[in-house]
């Protein structure tokens, strides 16, 4: 896959998982306890990881690859 189709799914991704964390926020969310529950240990954690991977990924990648390089 290249850099730029792998981007551009996470960055959907992103974008789509973060719409119940705005309910949450802003609207009813907050009072159904399954919702809640689902936000603060799934969703929430995924959105921040995709946002670390977005921001973070291509660096990770680099070095992964220096290392391969190095050991192999």
């Amino acid at each position: 896959m290249k850099a730029s189709t792998e981007r551009k799914i996470i960055r959907w991704f992103h974008l789509i998982a973060s719409i119940p964390i705005i309910g949450y926020i802003y609207g009813p969310v907050s009072k159904l306890p399954e919702a809640v529950t689902a936000l603060k240990w799934f969703i929430f954690p995924l959105v921040v990881a995709s946002g670390l991977w977005l921001w973070k990924g291509p660096l990770v990648k680099k070095k992964l690859r220096s290392r391969k390089v190095l050991s192999g």
